[in-house]
C-alpha cells in the first residue's frame, strides 16, 4: 500500500477512498493506452500497488542491500516472498548467473501473471507461482490462511529469502508462521533480509512528537496499527517480539538492524526497517 494513502486513509470514509482508487487506477490504464512502458517495466497500475517510490530505482536499491549486506552470489538459490510485479525480480535477472535460482510467490494474481509472461519467459531459471492465500486486497477467493500456507518448497532449499513490505501489512499469527516457514526452506547458514515497522523507545517518541510519516494510533500489546478499520494496512511489531520471535526460529539477527526513515530518524538506510539473520 502506497504511504501517500496510508497517511490519509484514517481520516477519510471507505466509499471515498475506493472511489478515489478506482479513477485513479483508471487514469494509470489510460496514460498507459497512449503511453505504453517500455523496456520489461510492468504497467504503472501494478507498479502503484507496490508502494510509493520510483519502481527501478527501488529495486536496484534493494538489489544493492542483498549484495553488500547478505552477500548475495549469482548461483545462490533465491525466494522472493511477496515478490509482486518483479520490482526486485528485475535487477536479480540481471545479477543471478543460470547457476542461480529465483522462486517469486505472492497472493497478487495479476503481477504474477505478467512476471510470468515477460521475466519468467526469457529466464527459464526464474519461476513466479501465485499463492492462494485469503487476503482482503489481492485475493479476496483465496482459500488458505495466510497463518496455515506452507510454502511450496523442501525443507533446507534456499540460500537467500527476502520479504521486502510485507511483515508491514501482516498479523501476529501469520508473521509467526511466516517466519517459520522461512526457517524451514532455508539452508543452514542461510540468509534472509525483511523490512518491518519497529516499535521501540527511539520510534515511540518521534511518533509521539509528530515527526514519524505513520502515526500507529492502536495498540494491540505486541503491535500497533494506523488504521483500526483496516488493521493490515500498516502494522508496526515491538522489536523485543521480533527477536524473540526471529530467536524461536532457529534466526539469528546479524546486528546492527538498519532503521528506517518512516518514524522521523536523521539517520538512516532506507524507508522501513531492515532486519537481516542466519539460520543456525
Amino acid at each position: 500500500m502506497p504511504v501517500s494513502l496510508i497517511k490519509i486513509r484514517g481520516s477519510v470514509p471507505k466509499p471515498l477512498i475506493h472511489l478515489g482508487k478506482g479513477m485513479f487506477l483508471r487514469f494509470l490504464d489510460l496514460y498507459d493506452f497512449f503511453s505504453p512502458r517500455t523496456g520489461g517495466v510492468p504497467p504503472r497500475r501494478l507498479a502503484w500497488a507496490v508502494g510509493d517510490g520510483d519502481f527501478e530505482s527501488i529495486g536496484n536499491e534493494f538489489m544493492r542491500y542483498f549484495v553488500e549486506l547478505c552477500h548475495l552470489n549469482s548461483g545462490d538459490r533465491v525466494l522472493d516472498v511477496g515478490c509482486g510485479c518483479g520490482r526486485m525480480a528485475l535487477p536479480m535477472s540481471r545479477y543471478l548467473s543460470p547457476n542461480g535460482r529465483y522462486n517469486g510467490i505472492d497472493v497478487a494474481k495479476e503481477g504474477i501473471e505478467w512476471c510470468q509472461k515477460t521475466i519468467g519467459a526469457m529466464f527459464p531459471n526464474f519461476d513466479f507461482r501465485c499463492m492462494d492465500v485469503l487476503n482482503g486486497k489481492y485475493n479476496p477467493a483465496g482459500v488458505v490462511l495466510a497463518s496455515e500456507y506452507e510454502f511450496p518448497f523442501c525443507d533446507s532449499f534456499f540460500d537467500f529469502a527476502f520479504l521486502t513490505s510485507v511483515f508491514t501489512h501482516m498479523l501476529p499469527s501469520d508473521i509467526e508462521h511466516y517466519i517459520a516457514e522461512i526457517s524451514r526452506v532455508l539452508k543452514r547458514n542461510g540468509r534472509c533480509l525483511a523490512t518491518f515497522y519497529l516499535s521501540n523507545d527511539d520510534s515511540r517518541h518521534l511518533i509521539n512528537v509528530g515527526k514519524s510519516s505513520i502515526e500507529f494510533k492502536h495498540p494491540y500489546g505486541i503491535y500497533a496499527v494506523a488504521d483500526k478499520r483496516d488493521p493490515e494496512l500498516a502494522v508496526a511489531y515491538e522489536e523485543t517480539y521480533i527477536r524473540d520471535l526471529l530467536r524461536k526460529c532457529q534466526l539469528k539477527v546479524e546486528e546492527p538492524i538498519r532503521f528506517g526513515s518512516w518514524s522521523g530518524r536523521d539517520k538512516f538506510t532506507s524507508y522501513q526497517d531492515i532486519v537481516l539473520v542466519q539460520k543456525d
